[in-house]
């Protein structure tokens, strides 16, 4: 799982949305509506956005993790307003609002992309994805006009399952990939059941100790301190209630896009490395395990013009304190 910036800030009021097996409402009071826009696309699926940062700034796609939604925009409100970026996070479909596609493929998320930016009226922004958000941006690399987009970045990005790499696979990713590939329904259901008991456990004194500990470790991660004033029991209890529900966004509709995901990422993308004929840039940490580094430099050498940023200690989670350099590195060049 990618938290990246899901433990920070505030998060959007409860709202109608396209349901699954379970339903989960949000738990934080009142944020800006614009963590929950929503446009109905022209095959008649609602696809959902937030947006963060300086809303009149240059506009930058950033694409959640594995699982993920929307609601990681909240980790780069600061960055955004201090750079002068306009940050738009979707919810790919089946995560948070943004309604389930039967048989989706990587390779339909970029038509989603620029119908969200055509309804924004933008003309040119970069694109960055994030640990499982990473094929996605790859996909936009390849398939959106170069004139439209600016920079292409990949942080902690999952990579290609390439027989010369599989070794590196882990086995529990091998063996949700089976269970996604072999008995995808049986699969959902089970997961479903899981988050069932995660909601109960997190709602006990065990549960809450632990995500408080989260928050902490997470701030830690990410180079921050938790200030006297977000210590106070009151906000404590604030603070644990916004992380648990970015934490359940994901899965608001049920586990089913958890699951194609995780045949998605597993199989082909859908195009050739070598196909994607715009400078990409990688961000990724040396001791990430998630994602490990030898699959990451082996898409490096099949992308024709890429570089590879090794970012030596960092893992899948602390690699998150280097966000703000990738960012401007990324807009740099507008």
């Amino acid at each position: 799982m990618s938290l990246l910036h899901a433990l920070r800030q505030r998060h959007p009021p409860p709202i109608s949305r396209p349901q699954d097996s379970i339903s989960t409402p949000n738990t934080d009071p009142c944020p800006p509506d614009r963590y929950n826009q929503t446009l109905t696309l022209p095959d008649g699926r609602t696809l959902a956005w937030a947006e963060a940062g300086d809303q009149s700034g240059y506009p930058f796609f950033f694409f959640h993790g594995f699982p993920g939604s929307r609601l990681e925009a909240r980790g780069v409100e600061d960055i955004g307003r201090r750079h002068g970026i306009r940050f738009i996070c979707p919810d790919r479909p089946g995560y948070g609002l943004s309604t389930f596609q039967h048989g989706r493929r990587i390779t339909d998320w970029p038509s989603d992309v620029q119908h969200l930016a055509r309804q924004l009226e933008l003309k040119r922004y970069a694109v960055l994805g994030g640990s499982g958000g990473g094929p996605f941006a790859l996909a936009c690399a390849r398939f959106i006009p170069k004139e439209t987009v600016s920079g292409v970045g990949l942080l902690c990005t999952a990579a290609p399952w390439e027989k010369a790499v599989l070794r590196h696979v882990s086995w529990y990713r091998r063996l949700l990939a089976w269970a996604a590939t072999y008995c995808p329904s049986l699969t959902t259901r089970v997961f479903n059941g899981l988050f069932g008991l995660i909601k109960w456990f997190a709602a006990s004194s065990t549960g809450k100790k632990l995500l408080d500990n989260i928050a902490v470790k997470a701030a830690a991660a990410a180079g921050k301190d938790i200030p006297e004033s977000e210590t106070t029991p009151h906000a404590v209890a604030k603070r644990r209630k916004r992380l648990l529900s970015v934490l359940l966004e994901p899965f608001a509709q049920g586990s089913r896009a958890l699951v194609q995901e995780a045949y998605l990422l597993s199989h082909l993308y859908g195009f050739r490395m070598e196909d994607v004929e715009r400078k990409v840039q990688i961000w990724h940490g040396v001791e990430d395990t998630n994602s490990p580094i030898e699959m990451v430099r082996y898409m490096k050498e099949q992308l024709p013009d890429c570089d590879l940023h090794e970012l030596e200690g960092e893992t899948h989670f602390t690699i998150v304190k280097h966000l703000e350099e990738v960012v401007t590195e990324l807009v740099r060049h507008r």
